[in-house]
């Protein structure tokens, strides 16, 4: 009996246990001047593809862009989708050779190309 209240205890923790996200230190990231400036978006590609110097927050961007390819940004907060989506969206429109070197670096299969192409028009 002991073992199934302790069981049931661990359970309800680990429901309740909130879900894992990025660091919201960037929500308030305005990804709107990113795109607006093509100098700027240039240098982030180029961050991203290790052909530049990187920002603090391009760093930290670097890191995350593998796994939120891979699992269609799981981990993200409301906000971060946002962003994601309107950086993604200013790399097709404005720099589309930057955008086929990134998909090729981290997605050179296109294994993760349906799903992250979902979660871009979901909205």
């Amino acid at each position: 009996m002991k073992s199934i209240i302790a069981l049931c205890a661990l359970v309800a923790v680990v429901v309740a246990r909130p879900e894992e996200t990025y660091n919201p230190n960037y929500d308030s990231f305005n990804a709107k001047e990113l795109v607006g400036n093509i100098r700027l978006l240039k240098n982030y590609g180029k961050c991203f593809l290790d052909r530049g110097p990187c920002t603090p927050e391009g760093s930290d961007f670097k890191k995350t862009i593998p796994e939120a390819l891979k699992t269609s940004c799981a981990k993200c907060t409301p906000k971060q989708r946002e962003l994601i989506r309107t950086v993604v969206e200013g790399f097709k429109q404005k720099l589309p050779e930057i955008w086929a070197d990134l998909v090729k670096a981290h997605d050179p299969e296109g294994k993760y190309k349906e799903s992250f192409d979902a979660f871009l028009n979901s909205k």
